[in-house]
């Protein structure tokens, strides 16, 4: 029972990760708009962060973009980085965060999700030297940020709840041991 109480957090976030990579790849390339689906691990990521803090906004960003990498991507970490970074970043805003506010987290999804199309911009295209910024950031940047941001109006609450219950649940066990 005591493992299970240490290892519960880790493996229900680890199922979150698994659960928004599955919806990402399946169910939400038919919901595309304009070409951009939302980003959902970018969503799950700045959740944690903002909720957990920076070691957990890290570590599912890290297993978020290993994820990609292993799917989609050319080289392996690439991704993994660029959500590790989105993760640690923004889990500095744990300190400015309230339980019950769902603007700041819509602006941390936001900037999150527009920080990780200038990294991708930047690392993918503007070193092969293709300078068309203005038609990325209008064509795909844009139009996902805003798209991610509308679905974590959905996605944002729950992801607040799992972890509502999940630390009601540590109280209620750690009163019981006390």
């Amino acid at each position: 029972m005591k493992l299970w109480l240490k290892v519960r957090r880790p493996v229900i976030f680890g199922g979150l990760v698994l659960v928004f990579f599955l919806l990402q790849c399946t169910i939400f390339p038919s919901l595309q708009l304009g070409g951009v689906k939302p980003d959902l691990l970018i969503i799950l990521t700045v959740a944690t962060g903002i909720i957990r803090g920076k070691k957990d906004g890290v570590l599912v960003g890290f297993f978020s973009g290993l994820l990609i990498d292993i799917q989609f991507g050319e080289i392996l970490g690439f991704y993994a980085l660029i959500y590790l970074v989105i993760g640690y970043a923004i889990g500095w805003s744990k300190q400015f965060f309230f339980d019950e506010e769902l603007k700041l987290p819509l602006i941390l999804v936001f900037f999150g999700d527009f920080a990780y199309g200038i990294i991708i911009y930047v690392l993918r295209f503007l070193l092969r030297s293709e300078f068309h910024f203005v038609y990325y950031l209008n064509r795909i940047i844009i139009p996902q940020v805003i798209y991610t941001t509308i679905a974590a109006l959905a996605f944002y609450p729950l992801i607040r709840l799992i972890n509502r219950k999940l630390e009601e649940e540590e109280k209620r066990s750690a009163s019981r041991f006390v």
